[in-house]
């Protein structure tokens, strides 16, 4: 059972609910060593001064700040200890707004909130009930291990949950960061109907347990192929871009193939493919997760077209 990283409460008016705060997240990224190649080396690191080529011991490094043209002011741990912000006690909501209004882009981590003892769970309810009710989302700030955060308390499925956001300062300009901003056309009437129409067509109910991390997966199986010398296949190429005269075919083969789909039952496997052409590979999996094609996180785009035409002919025999 995990523990709580953090707990307080939460004050919303003159009512305070104690509550817990928990990871709601966590990371499967397979993490590496370091080797030199070609042999069981691992490499390691050492703090060395560049001007002396000596090592350094971890207590004896300080941080500076760099002012630019080579110049640095040198700050001592514990001065940037004296400056750091006391541990919160509270999660003090100071303003309600329309979650819809809070942009995606300022979302950081998730976190649940659970009330500390049962004896709390009346005012937390009211609160989740009062927030699930009025799609109102409470902003607040509050310090956890000694940095502040910038958060948002709303309702989630069953349980209050704390999302910290970022600050506007941390998120970039695209104005200053790219290139050139991208030139908006105005699309062709016939095209963004048939745009429209494709979007229309591949709509679904949010399921976010049909999806996975296929990478991982497939790092995961490279490292039991070469452990077991199997042959490693490469990963087909990607598809090409679509050409500017070529996007209302496009657009017309991906509409079709979606009512093809929808329209027709069961097809023989040359029928099959010929209405797979015109979907995505993330349309493919779904379809092979509905046959129960075997093997399916690991299929290229054409293996999974092909996978799909041969589990429907299957099927119709």
């Amino acid at each position: 059972m995990a523990r709580p990283i953090w707990s307080g409460a939460i004050n919303f008016g003159l009512v305070t609910i104690p509550v817990e705060l928990y990871s709601a997240t966590e990371d499967h990224t397979i993490s590496f060593r370091q080797f030199e190649r070609g042999t069981s080396d691992r490499i390691r690191y050492k703090r060395i001064n560049e001007r002396t080529g000596k090592e350094v011991a971890f207590s004896d490094i300080v941080k500076g700040a760099d002012l630019g043209g080579g110049e640095y002011v040198i700050i001592e741990p514990d001065e940037l200890e004296a400056i750091a912000p006391g541990r919160s006690r509270t999660i003090d909501i100071d303003t309600f707004v329309e979650l819809d209004d809070i942009d995606p882009v300022h979302f950081q981590k998730t976190y649940w909130l659970a009330p500390s003892k049962e004896e709390y769970g009346r005012s937390y309810s009211l609160l989740l009930q009062a927030m699930e009710k009025t799609n109102r989302a409470g902003v607040a700030t509050f310090v956890m291990r000694g940095k502040e955060y910038l958060t948002a308390v709303r309702a989630g499925d069953g349980m209050l949950v704390l999302n910290t956001l970022l600050f506007p300062e941390d998120i970039r300009d695209p104005a200053k960061e790219l290139k050139s901003l991208p030139e908006i056309t105005t699309a062709r009437g016939k095209e963004i109907e048939m745009a429209m129409s494709l979007i229309e067509s591949m709509t679904d109910e949010w399921r976010p347990e049909d999806y996975h991390d296929t990478y991982t997966q497939q790092v995961e199986k490279l490292i039991e192929d070469k452990r077991e010398g199997k042959e490693i296949l490469a990963e087909a190429e990607p598809s090409e871009p679509t050409k500017v005269v070529d996007l209302f075919e496009a657009l017309s083969k991906s509409v079709e193939g979606r009512k093809k789909r929808r329209d027709t039952p069961a097809a023989s496997a040359e029928e099959s493919a010929e209405d797979l052409d015109g979907l995505s590979k993330a349309d493919l999996d779904k379809l092979a997760r509905d046959l129960d094609v075997k093997g399916r996180s690991k299929m290229t785009r054409d293996e999974l077209a092909k996978a799909v035409a041969d589990a429907r002919s299957a099927g119709a025999a």
